[in-house]
């Protein structure tokens, strides 16, 4: 298959595949609903480093071994199922915040708390990222997906190069779909709306993910 040929079809059928509606769909809307902008896109950029692990293993031939093997298919479906039940979780457990008291003005006090917040949002930001990683490694459909992807441009002496450029198109399309609904949803009118139920908004998408998480499971059984 011609190079641009297999271009336009690894990017038109993963665009198709990256806005339809799943665990990493739900995962950033709750983190960007609750927590803004800049949380979404740090899960955003944690999906799309999770997606290089899936198309390094698919370059490599593995996906087609794991796809057609039932017993790793099987354990995939459930390290999946069990990471959504317990990001589920830890959404159905949100509560309510409050405002912070503000700290006076003695200069010790505020270079302790200034050190504090920064320890704070270095934490925050890995655990984002964290949690936007291990939903899209963990994602079952994956190896299936890649499997079939890759097949529709493959042909006999397709170089590494070529896959390699596919491969990192596809992060590309992945990273800017997401970004997209991160803006969108982020909108200052439409966030501040969403920002006085943010704790239900929490629950209701933890609940989601807790059902994904459980239909996986029971679905590999």
């Amino acid at each position: 298959m011609e190079f641009w040929h297999g271009f336009l079809l690894i990017t038109s059928v993963h665009l198709l595949a990256a806005a339809s509606p799943g665990p990493d769909f739900v995962l950033v809307s709750r983190e960007t609903l609750t927590k803004g902008r800049r949380t979404g896109l740090i899960c955003s950029l944690g999906i799309t480093l999770g997606l290089s692990i899936h198309i390094i293993y698919s370059v490599l031939g593995l996906a087609t071994v794991i796809a057609h093997s039932q017993p790793l298919l099987t354990a995939i479906k459930w390290l999946g199922g069990a990471y959504l039940i317990y990001l589920g979780w830890q959404g159905i457990w949100s509560k309510p915040k409050h405002p912070t008291a503000v700290i006076d003005n003695h200069s010790a006090e505020q270079s302790t708390a200034s050190r504090v917040q920064n320890t704070t949002v270095a934490n925050s930001t890995f655990s984002t990222l964290r949690r936007g990683f291990f939903c899209n490694v963990f994602n079952p459909k994956a190896p299936v997906y890649f499997v079939a992807i890759f097949t529709l441009v493959l042909s006999p002496g397709i170089p590494l190069w070529q896959l390699a450029i596919y491969g990192l198109w596809m992060m590309v399309l992945q990273m800017a779909w997401f970004s997209t609904v991160v803006i969108l949803l982020s909108i200052p009118a439409i966030l501040r709306r969403f920002q006085r139920f943010e704790h239900w908004i929490d629950r209701i998408l933890g609940s989601a993910m807790i059902v994904l998480g459980l239909n996986l499971i029971l679905r590999s059984r």
